[in-house]
């Protein structure tokens, strides 16, 4: 069976009446994986997506899809971080909706090879672009406190700092290469959990995954990026799997509609002009988060963290990037 035939998009229903495609429209899949939004999006409306991913597997499913949609399947290779250059470098100065699926694909997690699973023995590798240093070269070159502060801030692993202790111990013997190696270390020296509870080994394979890719400023670069590229009224829709992406996605949406906190009252200017300042580039279409039913759980267990928020683009110019610290 055939990775797109397994694979379950993760709340599509509520992704596509987000969007809502429409005919003659444009969008961005900027997440393609194996292409369960772009399939559907295109099946909804006479459209035109343009289908982002880093992964070169990814692209090559969607550069061999695009042959049954005659033009409307445009693969983009590039981080979504990038989308507006590359979708302008592709054709289109605006777009009319953008999805973000967050996280790692169907097919990353079940091939062994990839490294990103502890379920399936594999090189310890987890790059998305295979490219780079992976995750071979953090576990085995970081400092104890380097890898304590990746495996609790991106992992949010409250025994990191035992963890990376006994990773530092580990390697001494030899290099860790496997990740059926570090996840038995990580069993290991995590205390017992509920029998129903997840494998001690996931927050640390999650924080070393979102480190390797730096995932979480991609996400940030994205968020911006797709501001500058929605038309008015048009809708970004962003599915995210664990505390960190949500409540980033949440904060975004949040400052850009206005509704973030009030001005300072040491800043007697912005209480005085309480315009003062960039307008609105968002409506926040989902007050609370949309999660999956029972029933979509049931389907596909990975759905069960899954949070999709969903803003409009207003027609006030993007706020300027702000320039790094």
């Amino acid at each position: 069976m055939s990775a797109a035939a397994r694979h379950i998009p993760v709340l599509l229903g509520p992704v596509l009446e987000a969007l809502a495609p429409a005919d003659g429209k444009r969008y961005v899949d900027g997440t393609f994986g194996v292409g369960g939004y772009t399939r559907a999006i295109l099946a909804t409306a006479d459209c035109v997506v343009y289908a982002i991913d880093r992964d070169p597997e990814a692209i090559d499913r969607a550069t061999a899809l695009a042959t049954e949609y005659q033009g409307r399947l445009i693969p983009v290779a590039g981080r979504f971080g990038e989308l507006d250059r590359l979708v302008r470098a592709a054709g289109a100065d605006r777009v009319d909706g953008i999805a973000l699926d967050l996280g790692v694909s169907s097919p990353q997690i079940d091939d062994a090879g990839r490294g990103f699973s502890f379920r399936h023995d594999g090189p310890l590798d987890m790059r998305m672009e295979k490219s780079g240093a992976s995750a071979t070269d953090v576990v085995n070159t970081a400092s104890e406190r380097e890898l304590a502060d990746i495996i609790f801030h991106l992992g949010e692993e409250r025994y990191a700092r035992r963890i990376a202790k006994a990773i530092v111990v580990a390697r001494t013997r030899g290099a860790i290469q496997r990740t059926r190696e570090l996840a038995e270390l990580v069993r290991r020296v995590v205390p017992p959990a509920p029998r129903d509870a997840i494998d001690p080994a996931t927050r640390t394979f999650q924080g070393l995954r979102i480190h390797v890719n730096r995932e979480l400023e991609e996400l940030d670069h994205g968020l911006e990026a797709a501001e500058r590229l929605l038309s008015p009224g048009g809708r970004l829709a962003v599915v995210s799997f664990h505390s960190l992406e949500d409540r980033r996605v949440k904060t975004f949406l949040r400052h850009r509609s206005g509704r973030a906190a009030g001005p300072s009252r040491h800043d007697p200017a912005a209480i005085a002009d309480p315009n003062r300042g960039p307008r609105p580039t968002f409506k926040v279409i989902t007050r609370r988060p949309i999660v999956p039913s029972n029933d979509e759980t049931a389907r596909n267990p990975r759905a069960r963290s899954a949070r999709l928020r969903v803003g409009e683009r207003t027609d006030a110019p993007a706020w300027p990037i702000e320039e790094a610290a």
